[in-house]
């Protein structure tokens, strides 16, 4: 296998390619791999099969959870979302070469801010081999180049799909090589995260001790989030069949997601606070009221519940205790949730309504690298534009500082439509 240096310099150089790339042949090559993954769907699933039977040897000893257990399986759904969202991708508008300002500051001379891809992409995620298909595709209609390190619990089926990727991207005519392309070793990870010359951005996507270690060890910058510990505060005047509905759904839908709710506020004056936790139970959700700690993940169908005063004091508990991913209020008092949702420092904040609407596809991004709660240039579910950055064009006739500077001259600043 190729020193990660050269894998590095490839992908740099590919992400310039592609860059120029238009978008109907983007668009070709995305059609052209979900039909490949299609076709291959049975290979995939061997492939997923064998690492599944290596990874309840690791359950049981310990070395991963059940819950990575559970993403790491691929299924007949989970195959029909990943073809599908990649022809979603396909479908949305370009997020390259898109004027976002065009502006006069004198005439003859015009500034445009317009959209371009990031450049080189770093991506390290545990588990889930979903993630490859997703990614990929982003990564091509966005026009960045992507190096993948998936976990070794995943090895067989990431190094199938990439394989069906590549085979897909060789038979669209005009694209360009190494574009997507994929490591396998902790040292690849090292080497990566002291690759700043050549890889323009790190996306982690797994758990806190992850994301903590590639924080401490790169000086590239890193877009993600550490842990997912979410609320959902039910208020006062909430209704009791909604927010049975809506906490249960948050919690039992998919238990190991990271924006499943970890932590349940509920208003002192809440009448129906014994019958909610009553029916929380009969969903087989184990409640803790007085837990270890308020900013644990249990990624599992626990729950940690706590009687507040007012939507003042979840709000400080929220902002103490959570990890700025996804909080949610259930309520009827309109300015309650106005205040919840303005206060609570979170990428995403709801209004009666379950957690775990917090994601790419449920948004109509098509898909997502993954969640941010970053407040840096992309934050919550990360689609397409968050892999897009900006530049400045500007245009003149031979204009020069000096005559402004002097008072020959002066801007205008006269913004023009878009």
């Amino acid at each position: 296998m190729e020193n990660f240096i050269q894998i590095a310099k490839n992908a740099k150089e590919a992400s310039l390619k592609i860059a120029s790339v238009s978008t109907e042949l983007k668009n070709k090559a995305l059609l052209n791999i979900a039909q490949k993954i299609e076709n291959s769907a049975l290979e995939i699933f061997e492939a997923n099969r064998q690492d599944l039977l290596d990874a309840e040897k690791l359950v049981a000893s310990g070395e991963i959870t059940k819950s990575t257990f559970n993403r790491l399986k691929l299924d007949e759904n989970k195959m029909r979302d990943m073809v599908q969202g990649i022809r979603d991708i396909a479908e949305l508008e370009d997020p390259v070469n898109k004027v976002l300002l065009k502006r006069e500051l004198d005439k003859n001379l015009v500034l445009q801010k317009v959209s371009c891809p990031i450049g080189v992409l770093g991506i390290i995620f545990e588990a889930r081999p979903d993630v490859i298909s997703q990614i990929s595709s982003l990564a091509i209609k966005s026009a960045n180049a992507v190096i993948l390190k998936g976990g070794k619990e995943s090895i067989n089926t990431n190094i199938k799909i990439l394989s069906v990727i590549n085979s897909a991207l060789d038979e669209v005519e005009g694209f360009p090589k190494n574009v997507i392309q994929q490591v396998f070793t902790r040292d690849d990870v090292a080497e990566m995260l002291k690759c700043d010359k050549y890889i323009n951005l790190i996306i982690p996507r797994g758990g806190n001790k992850l994301v903590k270690y590639i924080k401490e060890n790169t000086k590239i910058p890193v877009l993600g989030h550490a842990d997912g510990i979410c609320h959902i505060y039910v208020d006062e005047s909430a209704d009791l069949d909604m927010a049975i509905k809506v906490v249960t759904d948050a919690k039992t839908q998919y238990p190991s997601a990271c924006n499943s709710v970890e932590t349940l506020l509920i208003n002192e004056n809440f009448a129906g606070k014994d019958k909610l936790l009553a029916a929380l139970q009969l969903s087989e959700i184990q409640l803790i009221e007085k837990p270890d700690s308020w900013s644990f993940e249990y990624g599992d169908k626990i729950l940690a519940f706590k009687t507040v005063k007012n939507v003042d004091e979840a709000i400080n508990h929220i902002n103490t205790y959570g990890s700025g991913h996804t909080d949610s209020i259930i309520t009827k008092d309109n300015a309650n949730a106005e205040k919840f949702m303005n206060e609570v420092d979170s990428a995403g904040v709801y209004f009666n309504a379950s957690t775990r609407f917090a994601d790419g596809f449920r948004y109509g991004f098509g898909a997502e690298v993954g969640i941010s709660t970053n407040k840096t240039h992309a934050r919550g579910p990360v689609g397409l534009e968050g892999l897009t950055i900006y530049k400045y064009k500007l245009c003149g006739q031979g204009h020069i500082v000096k005559d402004y500077a002097c008072g020959d001259k002066v801007f205008h600043h006269i913004d023009i439509p878009i």
